[in-house]
């Protein structure tokens, strides 16, 4: 675990259990709405300085530092105080596949959603978990060599997924990635008895992801910076974005009702399989170049620099995105040299190829 960046949570956390363990209040698990609405964000989720009252008497000075009320890493929404251990929990990325045919379960529960190009020219889901959780995700498919490097940055999370091949899962098993694969699974993951056919009828339990992987695995750094909920939103008015991932065409749109962003996908609603269409409260935009990979999958270049465009409350920045190696974050810089902040929720991450025409802001 890097001390050095969770540190400060870790202190808030353990402030946050003592408040919650006085007068013997019960800690048991509450799960955080799937949707956040604009109007349910709290006044302040930034990481600003602690704030500091001076108190001076005939005796002494004394100097109290408030401690900043701990927010989850993923989403810089408050940590549930009737369950403040459960900021304290690794993350868990899901490869989720993407079929019109076979929607998805889970989508609107993860606190941040990766579309990446594989083989085929189709695209993938990566669905992490945190904040959240959810009793079936899926379904569960394959990895591939350009995940190593895309989730590094989550501090040796558990990867559940279906395996994949013998070059792949080697990448996988000597990385810091916990391979929870279907044959590890412990009986986190199970398959259904329906009409799908057998690819996609595998699907995880994240809460019995976090048993089985109970002592592995670290707490997530921050991912993003987050404007304050009761700021506007920085950049131009925007109804959203549509972008190419190959053959799929995807459309976000803005809706300023619910201050969500709702998916289409090849022209209809992107609905999981509960009927509810895909949301977001952010979309991030990645640029990325996609070089030859093994068995012919595109390997994505996820590390270095390139164009980003963030969709947030409404409005949209165009930035540059930079990142040293894999264990990093991916900072995220507007045109004119300032951070992007990001509205405290949900994040959708799009991995386009970076080539003209793919991105197409509205």
């Amino acid at each position: 675990m890097r001390l050095s960046r969770t540190l400060p949570f870790l202190v808030a956390v353990a402030a946050l259990v003592a408040a919650c363990s006085d007068g013997g209040t019960d800690a048991t698990a509450s799960t955080p709405p799937a949707t956040i609405e604009v109007s349910t964000l709290p006044a302040a989720t930034t990481t600003d300085p602690p704030a500091t009252t001076t108190s001076t008497t005939e005796a002494a000075t004394t100097t109290t530092t408030e401690v900043p009320k701990p927010v989850y890493p993923l989403t810089g929404l408050p940590v549930d105080e009737s369950n403040p251990l459960s900021a304290l929990r690794v993350a868990v990325v899901a490869k989720v596949g993407n079929y019109d045919a076979h929607p998805q379960w889970g989508s609107n529960s993860a606190d941040i959603v990766y579309e990446e190009i594989i083989n085929a020219n189709i695209s993938r889901f990566a669905f992490v978990f945190q904040s959240q959780s959810v009793d079936r995700v899926g379904p569960i498919r394959s990895g591939r060599r350009q995940d190593v490097d895309l989730f590094g940055s989550f501090n040796a999370p558990i990867f559940a997924w279906a395996g994949g091949n013998g070059t792949v899962t080697a990448e996988v098993n000597n990385s810091d990635l916990i391979n929870l694969n279907e044959s590890q699974c412990g009986g986190s993951c199970f398959r259904t008895n329906d009409d799908r056919p057998r690819e996609f009828t595998l699907f995880f339990n994240i809460n019995k992801v976090w048993d089985v992987a109970a002592g592995r695995g670290g707490v997530p750094p921050q991912q993003f910076q987050y404007r304050k909920a009761d700021a506007p939103a920085a950049g131009e008015a925007s109804d959203g974005v549509a972008l190419k991932m190959d053959t799929y065409d995807i459309d976000w749109t803005w809706n300023a009702t619910t201050g969500l962003y709702e998916r289409n996908q090849n022209g209809k609603p992107d609905k999981d399989k509960s009927g509810d269409q895909m949301t977001t409260n952010n979309i991030v935009v990645l640029s990325m170049v996609y070089l030859p990979g093994i068995s012919g999958s595109p390997d994505a270049q996820s590390t270095g620099t390139g164009d980003a465009w963030v969709f947030s409350g409404g409005t949209k920045i165009h930035g540059t995105w930079t990142r040293a190696d894999r264990l990093q974050v991916f900072t995220l810089t507007a045109d004119d040299g300032t951070p992007i902040l990001l509205t405290p929720g949900r994040t959708f991450i799009e991995l386009p190829r970076s080539q003209f025409g793919n991105v197409s802001p509205k």
